[in-house]
């Protein structure tokens, strides 16, 4: 078994598993895949650890938004969340190099993965490639806009943490759709689940959950005299 392989292993026995994991698609998921090839050469030696792992030089700098892949316990509990069926469509939301869409396309049938940043996108293409993923249709997009023209979905993963979730990013879910992120409720980021029935939106705090801010979700400031 070689190292990377080891510690994949490591990763989904101590991590993931424990962490109220009852979706076996999701473990299978990330024993299967190398993440390892969805991050740069730089930080390898650390994507099986558990904590966010920063995908470029700008995330250790003074970036106004840098850019992270979730620790795996945040991220298997997040896919798990959307209680994805197998003929699910989903919008990835915040994909950067894909891993997330890779796990995402294990379980659902399609997936929509959208990020802003070419750079990112350009490591998610090489990565799904060489995973022989086929089943992603990578996008470039502002986040917030979500991706409406390959919608209705049904269900929405942001990968990271928001202060709210735009209502037009809300309507590209289907009647009974799920959306899920991680916000601030009182003071406290949680993985927050939403549902649509008949143009409503239910609202569900699921589990504590700390996640970097994604581009475009961060809290207005408010101005003062």
């Amino acid at each position: 078994m070689s190292d990377y392989a080891l510690q994949r292993l490591n990763m989904v026995e101590s991590q993931v598993r424990p962490s109220d994991m009852t979706d076996r698609r999701v473990i299978r998921a990330m024993l299967a895949l190398p993440r390892e090839t969805f991050v740069p050469a730089e930080v390898r030696p650390v994507c099986y650890m558990d904590r966010d792992v920063p995908l470029s030089a700008a995330a250790e700098e003074k970036a106004s938004v840098p850019r992270f892949l979730l620790a795996p316990r945040t991220q298997a509990r997040l896919v798990q969340a959307l209680e994805l069926g197998d003929a699910a469509i989903v919008l990835d939301v915040g994909c950067a190099t894909g891993y997330s869409s890779a796990i995402l396309s294990r379980i659902a049938q399609t997936v929509v993965a959208l990020d802003e940043d070419p750079q990112l996108t350009a490591i998610a293409a090489e990565a799904l490639a060489a995973e022989e993923i086929d089943n992603v249709a990578l996008v470039n997009g502002r986040l917030t806009d979500g991706y409406d023209s390959e919608g209705p979905y049904d269900a929405m993963l942001l990968n990271g943490a928001v202060a709210d979730v735009p209502p037009e990013l809300l309507d590209q879910l289907k009647d009974g759709g799920v959306l899920v992120a991680v916000a601030q409720v009182d003071g406290v980021r949680r993985a927050v689940q939403w549902r649509r029935t008949s143009g409503q939106f239910a609202d569900r705090q699921l589990f504590d959950a700390d996640a970097p801010v994604l581009p475009g979700f961060e809290a207005k400031s408010e101005f003062v005299f």
